[in-house]
């Protein structure tokens, strides 16, 4: 069942209009007392107090003191139980939302008229009207300040618990991210004292042995020659991408990391080209509807299992031709890295498999699948990998 929820004005007319009509009502029904007063007189007062309802929340000083005249003429005029009960809301409604010193005042004022009245009928009555009067004056003038005090009082607490755990959740979140800049800064020292340096040592060695077969007057198309260029071209990108990682996790400049897009597909086919040709492999690239624009993590993602794709062509692929097709859907991105496949061959190195691993965790973050394995064909076993991506993340990554 849908909850009503009410605007404070529209709460006020309603508490106005409510006390209005069960007024009338009851001088309808000559529930009042109009003993030598004449008929409707009462509703003069009943009508000027169901008026200040209306600014029972923005006004408080002037609605309790006009509500206590009225108060007062509706006494004279006739006393209607529906005009004191909007007194007493008055009086509720100063102490909840007024300021601390006007509930003090509501305070001391209604235990002073409530000792005052039951004292003058005391003087010139009995003590048991005497306790009626002080019974009706404290339901009056004391018990709805009381209550809105106490209410009050509630609030405030509720206020102030929220505040601390808003604070404590706050100093928990700082606290973690603290955490994470610390473990971020780990692993860029790790990086770059460990992987970075070796990454540098393999360039370096492999320029000097381009160096020491220049002297040797090596032919131009030795086969050492272009595999130490090869290696020292990989090293050079492998460092430079290690780099920018680094400068990325110590957040020392995040704004000019840009990262890499599905463009720089012709740049990878080109290196893997110049890098496998001398083993018989030949690469191919086809890409099929509209690329349209892309969330940042889904071309990432597809960018970084394409240039996994196509290491492990390097690595493991028999002599043949390398497809990769790029499909780009409505709803989905298609990519497919079909290698010819090498049946046995050489020893699993260490960290094999470690990149489809990785293919399948960038895939699965974004909602998508990834299936990797041998497969048969017209000419012969081929070995496939075949990720979709969703073009709305719906993963942890896209979260």
């Amino acid at each position: 069942m849908r909850k009503i929820t009410l605007e404070p004005r529209q709460e006020d007319s309603l508490i106005a209009a409510a006390g209005l009509l069960a007024g009338v009502v009851l001088t309808a029904f000559d529930a009042y007392d109009h003993t030598g007063v004449p008929p409707g007189v009462n509703l003069v007062p009943l009508a000027a107090m169901s008026g200040l309802e209306l600014l029972r929340r923005t006004r408080p000083w002037w609605t309790v003191g006009l509500g206590a005249l009225l108060f007062t003429a509706n006494v004279l005029a006739g006393s209607n139980m529906a005009t004191v009960v909007m007194y007493t809301d008055l009086l509720y409604a100063a102490t909840l939302y007024g300021s601390r010193r006007m509930a003090t005042v509501l305070h001391l004022s209604g235990a002073g008229v409530t000792v005052v009245l039951s004292s003058l009928v005391l003087w010139y009555g009995s003590v048991g009207q005497a306790l009626l009067v002080a019974g009706f004056a404290g339901l009056v003038f004391i018990a709805p300040v009381w209550t809105a005090d106490i209410l009050r009082e509630h609030r405030d607490r509720a206020d102030t618990e929220r505040l601390r755990a808003e604070q404590t959740a706050l100093l928990a979140e700082l606290d973690r991210r603290e955490a994470v800049v610390a473990e971020r800064s780990r692993m860029a020292r790790e990086l770059h004292d460990v992987v970075a340096n070796h990454l540098s040592a393999i360039a370096i060695h492999a320029t000097g042995a381009q160096s020491l077969a220049r002297r040797q007057q090596r032919p131009s198309d030795d086969p050492l020659l272009a595999a130490m260029a090869v290696i020292r071209e990989n090293s050079v990108q492998g460092l430079a991408e290690m780099r920018r990682m680094i400068g990325l996790l110590r957040e020392e400049d995040q704004g000019s990391y840009e990262a890499p897009r599905l463009d720089a597909l012709d740049s990878l086919l080109t290196h893997a080209r110049a890098t496998g040709g001398d083993g018989g492999l030949v690469f191919e690239l086809s890409e099929d509807g509209e690329r349209g624009e892309l969330p940042a993590p889904v071309e990432l993602a597809a960018y970084r299992i394409v240039q996994e794709s196509l290491t492990n062509a390097l690595k493991h692929a028999a002599p043949g031709t390398v497809r990769l097709s790029v499909a780009y859907r409505p709803e989905q991105l298609e990519i497919v890295a079909d290698s010819p496949y090498r049946d046995g061959g050489r020893p699993a190195a260490p960290g094999a498999k470690a990149g489809l691993v990785g293919m399948g965790e960038r895939a699965g973050l974004l909602g998508g699948s990834l299936e990797a394995g041998p497969v048969s064909g017209p000419d012969g076993g081929r070995w496939q990998v075949r990720a979709v991506l969703p073009r709305e993340p719906k993963g942890e990554e896209g979260s």
